[in-house]
C-alpha cells in the first residue's frame, strides 16, 4: 500500500548550494538520505514529494553549511499481509520466480504458481506447467497475493515477501484472462 506521511528533520545544506531554490535542494538532500530506507511503521521511503515548511538555518562554527529543521511530505510503500499486487517477472531460478512489486521483491515458490507440478526449464529460463502448459518467464506480468512477511533492517535487501499465484483470479495475466473467458462461456 502507497501512503503519503509527513516527517521532520533537519538538514544540512552545503554553502556551494545556498544559490539554488531551497525546497528543490532540501528534496534533493532528503531524497539522497531517506531513498530506499525502511521504517517499520511506514514502510519503504519511495521518495520526497515536497518540502512543506522550514526554520531560518543555523550556521555552526566550524561548518560553513546551515542547517534547517524542515518539515516534508514523503511517499512510503508497505507491503501488507494478504494484499493482491500487481509485478513483474524480474528472474526465474529454480526454486520459484521473483517479482518486482514497487520499489521491493517477492518470490514466488514453485509451489505457489499453479496447481500443477512445474518444471524449470535450464535452456529457456521459464517454468513450465506439465499438465496445463503454462509457463512463467521473465518479464511476464502477474498478480499475486502476499501471504509471509517480514521487515526487518533498514533496507529493502533485508526484508522478505512470499507471494502465491495459486488462488482464483490470481497468475499471469493471459492465465487470468483465459480463466475469465473460460467462466464466461
Amino acid at each position: 500500500m502507497y501512503e503519503i506521511a509527513t516527517i521532520e528533520d533537519t538538514v544540512r545544506v552545503p554553502p556551494n548550494m545556498f544559490d539554488m531554490p531551497f525546497e528543490e535542494v532540501t528534496a534533493t538532500i532528503l531524497n539522497k538520505q531517506y531513498v530506499g530506507k525502511l521504517d517499520k511503521k511506514l514502510g519503504i521511503l519511495v521518495m520526497v514529494t515536497e518540502v512543506i515548511d522550514h526554520s531560518e538555518g543555523k550556521v555552526v562554527i566550524g561548518d560553513g553549511a546551515a542547517f534547517y529543521h524542515v518539515k516534508f511530505n514523503a511517499l512510503f510503500y508497505k507491503p501488507m499481509l494478504h494484499e493482491v499486487i500487481d509485478g513483474e517477472v524480474i528472474e526465474i531460478i529454480e526454486f520459484g520466480a521473483f517479482v518486482r512489486i514497487g520499489p521491493m521483491d517477492g518470490l514466488v515458490h514453485v509451489s505457489q504458481i499453479t496447481n500443477d507440478y512445474i518444471n524449470y526449464d535450464v535452456k529457456r529460463g521459464a517454468l513450465l506447467a506439465k499438465e496445463s502448459n503454462k509457463s512463467l518467464d521473465e518479464t511476464d506480468f502477474v498478480r499475486a497475493r502476499i501471504v509471509a512477511l517480514s521487515l526487518k533492517g533498514n533496507s529493502t535487501t533485508d526484508c522478505k515477501i512470499g507471494l502465491t499465484m495459486r488462488q482464483p483470479g490470481l497468475g499471469r495475466f493471459e492465465w487470468i484472462e483465459e480463466e475469465k473467458l473460460k467462466n464466461m462461456k
